[in-house]
């Protein structure tokens, strides 16, 4: 910023995150009464700022630019400084400029990273069986009025209002802090989300899915590419398990994540239907080796939450948007559930999700960190491109739920301010690394045919979903002659179009048709 800048910065006045001071001394703002009401002052800036704030000093309250000596300059620093400590925050920066033979300056003030625990969980089941009226409940506190009142929260695309149906991932968040859970009154209000973040102890961050079998694909992104803890399968009492509950309770169980069940809408459906719907969840589950456990009442949670992340032990529970009916018992066990995913401290990974293009910013990529730690200002590798090459990007900033952090760790859903790269070069799939990673175009596989009418055999054709990668293979190896249902197999297996970034171990999906199968990298 030069002086015109900063000039002009100054005769705009105050906006949320800027705050003016003249000077700041230790002794008359370091007592504790002065010092709490200049804490509280700042904790509003830095979460109106969604994680950052900025002090101009050396300005008078008039709002002209006075300028002060160096030794009240550095004190009034030190002050701020002593001030984002009581508030878990820090100096960043300072920018200092000549003005009247003093001086004027920029404090940048940032929040420290969070240590809050974040849970992610996905949820899954049949169209109109009411996922996202469920996360809308959840986060918000509040009722339905039985039509999807909460559910306009996650569907916010026009055509998503219109036919009320989801067509695309949606996100959501709530905490806790203390005993006290953090509701929000407005979920798509981007300071409520990242005051939750700026306050919580633990951290829930919901991947809503979509129901709608065309949109299958997407459903398999969002539990596949996403670093999920657990999965939230929703059951309509009124409509019981359909074939589409079994397809998402099976990638659910794919990808090896522990499941709830929420059976929803018990207001409106009868008895019978009640009855007929647990029993087909109870047949299902005993199909896959799980054990169904009927959450009834408080102390039955604490038993679920220590074997529920285990796999084996399914919990259900009956729900109701519209009475709330169920939800004292969801909550109580989502927040007593441990993360699964534990930090992973190798070197930072991601894999891009999403790609935006945000004015005064520029080329955001956004996706859930799959190991290690990022940080502002970092060097990382981009890539594969078309020709297998990664170019350098720097980080500009980081946010979780519009809130702007320090540092992003494993399992931690961020958005990420880059530069070096147009939005043009960038598809979903891609890595940011911190290490350079290898491109791949070719891997071999375990693979097992969960469907097929007939058989498969070298040159067969699916769609690949690895992590947020989703892209046409061929099968360009088998260690038999052909692979039929319920085989299992090795095969080498080639992208079809540009390469990608592959790892052993990663789990996969891949479909054709009808056909479909699970895998893992070797």
């Amino acid at each position: 910023m030069n002086e015109l800048e900063l000039e002009a910065l100054v005769s705009a006045g105050e906006t949320s995150n800027i705050e003016f001071k003249e000077l700041l001394n230790e002794h008359t703002h370091l007592n504790s009464r002065r010092m709490e009401n200049l804490a509280c002052q700042m904790k509003h800036r830095v979460i109106a700022g969604n994680g950052s704030a900025i002090y101009v000093i050396g300005v008078t309250d008039a709002g002209s630019m006075k300028g002060i000596p160096r030794a009240e300059f550095d004190e009034t620093v030190f002050v701020l400084d002593n001030i984002a400590m009581e508030i878990d925050a820090r100096v960043t920066g300072v920018e200092e400029y000549q003005v009247n033979g003093g001086l004027v300056g920029l404090v940048s003030v940032e929040s420290n990273p969070k240590t809050a625990e974040h849970i992610l969980i996905g949820t899954a089941g049949h169209v109109d069986h009411g996922k996202s009226t469920l996360v809308g409940a959840l986060v918000t506190g509040t009722t339905d009025d039985g039509a999807g009142r909460t559910r306009i929260y996650l569907d916010v695309l026009p055509h998503e209002i219109a036919r009320g149906l989801s067509a695309d991932l949606s996100y959501a968040v709530y905490g806790i802090k203390g005993k006290d859970v953090i509701h929000l009154k407005n979920p798509l209000n981007k300071k409520e989300s990242a005051n939750v973040v700026a306050q919580a102890d633990k951290i829930i961050s919901f991947v809503d899915t979509v129901g709608h079998e065309p949109w299958l694909r997407t459903t398999i992104r969002g539990i596949v590419g996403q670093k999920l803890d657990y999965g939230l399968l929703v059951v309509a009492a009124d409509d019981g398990v359909t074939h589409i509950t079994r397809e998402h309770l099976g990638i659910l169980l794919a990808m090896e994540l522990p499941v709830i069940i929420a059976l929803t809408k018990v207001d409106i459906a009868t008895a019978e239907q009640i009855r007929k719907a647990e029993s087909a969840i109870h047949n299902v589950l005993k199909l896959v080796g799980r054990v169904p456990y009927r959450v009834k009442a408080a102390g039955d949670v604490a038993t679920v939450a220590v074997k529920a992340p285990e796999g084996i032990v399914v919990p259900l529970i009956y729900t109701s948007s519209v009475t709330r009916e169920g939800y004292d018992l969801l909550e109580r066990l989502i927040f007593s559930l441990p993360k699964r995913n534990l930090m992973s401290k190798e070197p930072f990974e991601l894999y891009i999700d999403r790609i935006y293009q945000v004015d005064g910013v520029g080329v955001v990529v956004s996706g859930t960190i799959k190991q290690g730690e990022l940080a502002p200002n970092e060097s990382l590798y981009l890539g594969p491109m078309k020709d297998g090459s990664f170019a350098r990007v720097k980080v500009q900033s980081i946010e979780m739920h519009h809130y702007r952090v320090n540092r992003g760790s494993a399992g931690d859903i961020v958005g990420v301010a880059i530069k070096g790269v147009r939005p043009s070069e960038i598809v979903r799939g891609m890595v940011l690394a911190r290490e350079q990673p290898e491109a791949t175009w070719e891997f071999d596989a375990e693979i097992l045919i969960l469907n097929h009418p007939t058989r498969i055999g070298l040159g067969y054709e699916p769609v690949i979903h690895l992590e947020t990668i989703c892209e046409a293979v061929e099968v360009v190896g088998l260690d038999t002659d052909y692979m039929m249902a319920g085989q299992q197999g090795r095969a080498r297996i080639r992208f079809k179009f540009r390469p990608y970034v592959v790892e052993p171990g990663q789990k996969f999906i891949f479909r054709e048709g009808k056909s479909k199968g699970v895998g893992r990298v070797l």
